[in-house]
């Protein structure tokens, strides 16, 4: 199946991608040719999605430095270190946004040593390898689909959270990827969509991508999730994450664990669709990972329309933990994990 959704891609030394607040109501492109309009984009979540995170750090990097002009390697370094620190500060606990960072600076070093005084030679390597970071992700997201869609069996109605599809990746998408491939393969599957509040990257993304390629979906709120359970209407669950831990622990868009609790409780297969460079096998468990917290106007109003009281408290945490005893699997473009995860996933960094 073509990549019918460009998210994020480089052309004409710019950074380019898809408005995501637009969406749905509008698809129209941001072109960045700042270094600084990419980290406003990762911040604001007209990019948002771990993968797609990673991989818009990296453009965004090699877009700053092809607009540096320094007078020694010296000053080269510093720029460009300054510029990967900006980038750290975005989003902190998606950890492909760490791993494209890592990458790039392990590409910059590599060719600092092979030739200090080409300061143009470095700039294009760099380019290159935001440009390959972007093109692998959409082949690991293949994989990934290709691994996970064995799980799946022709008639099943599958729940997926937030939005794991091609526009949080480079394309094609993990928890959507895998439905993906399943549709490729002729199976017939219906997706129930939560909203994802408060910023409803459900209602707003992943019902527009399944709509947009003619895949069977229905949209329901958040808190309607247990009783669709309860009514035998739940096949199985599959969800993207943002890091996860050395024993399975998974952060994902705040409500996952939830429902993988709601899964447990009526015996309903738990997946998480995610490619090893979400894996952050330095964290034990999922008690260390970092949790954003973000403004409380995502949850007060919604597009410059209050919906709550002027003043009230708001506590809006981005992401929650799911504990690894709630996951039956963890569908990657090495393989799939199932427990005990802390064996299985030391494995797939072997294979």
């Amino acid at each position: 199946m073509p990549i019918l959704i460009r998210t994020i891609f480089w052309e004409d030394n710019a950074v380019v991608m898809i408005d995501q607040n637009a969406l749905p109501l509008e698809e129209t492109y941001l072109v960045c040719r700042d270094y600084r309009e990419v980290v406003t984009a990762i911040k604001d979540l007209t990019i948002r999605g771990a993968p797609a995170i990673g991989v818009a750090a990296a453009m965004g990097i090699a877009l700053g430095t092809l607009h540096l002009f320094p007078a020694s390697q010296k000053e080269f370094k510093t720029a460009f270190d300054d510029i990967c620190a900006q980038f750290s500060r975005t989003r902190p606990t998606a950890r492909n946004l760490f791993w494209g960072i890592e990458r790039m600076k392990r590409c910059f070093e590599a060719a600092l040593i092979s030739g200090p005084d080409d300061t143009g030679r470095i700039k294009q390597s760099l380019i290159d390898e935001a440009v390959r970071i972007c093109e692998e992700d959409i082949a690991v997201n293949r994989k990934i689909g290709v691994n996970g869609r064995s799980l799946i069996q022709s008639g099943d109605n599958i729940l997926t959270h937030c939005n794991a599809g091609a526009l949080a990746t480079a394309g094609y998408g993990t928890a959507l990827g895998v439905i993906r491939a399943a549709v490729e393969e002729g199976k017939r599957i219906h997706v129930f969509v939560d909203e994802t509040r408060p910023v409803l990257q459900g209602a707003r993304l992943t019902a527009w991508e399944l709509m947009k390629e003619n895949i069977p979906a229905t949209l329901i709120t958040d808190n309607m999730a247990g009783f669709l359970m309860k009514q035998g209407k739940i096949s199985k669950i599959i969800v993207g994450s943002d890091r996860i831990a050395a024993n399975g622990d998974a952060a994902n868009k705040i409500g996952t664990y939830s429902l993988a609790v709601l899964a447990k409780a009526h015996q309903i297969p738990f997946y998480i669709a995610a490619p090893l460079s979400t894996f952050d096998v330095n964290i034990r468990t999922g008690e260390d990972i970092p949790i954003e917290e973000r403004n409380g106007d995502e949850v007060t109003s919604f597009r410059g329309i209050k919906t709550a009281p002027e003043g009230v408290l708001v506590y809006n945490p981005a992401f929650d933990v799911t504990p690894s005893p709630f996951i039956t699997a963890i569908i990657t473009e090495a393989g799939v994990a199932t427990p005990p995860f802390k064996t299985a996933i030391k494995e797939l960094f072997k294979a």
